[in-house]
């Protein structure tokens, strides 16, 4: 009486839940393994073009405080 309380559920997950649990798992780890998408590029490249004006800004500051305080640097390092 007992292996068949155990045997339907386990027809059960194996006919139906079993293939779909493998296929949604093997589905994302194709979507993880293709690499970004394009959304995500151009976002990249967005950030990546902030970070290079804003180490621009900092370069320009630290001249800035190197002219008017060529000391500012033993302070803060």
């Amino acid at each position: 009486m007992t292996s068949v309380f155990f045997a339907g559920p386990l027809i059960v997950f194996l006919i139906f839940v079993a293939p779909l649990w493998l296929l949604l798992h093997y589905r994302s780890k194709r979507k993880v393994g293709s690499g970004l998408s394009s959304e995500d590029y151009e976002t990249l490249q967005q950030l990546s073009e902030k970070a290079s004006g804003l180490q621009s800004r900092v370069e320009t500051l630290e001249r800035i405080l190197d002219a008017e305080s060529p000391n500012w640097r033993r302070n803060y390092d």
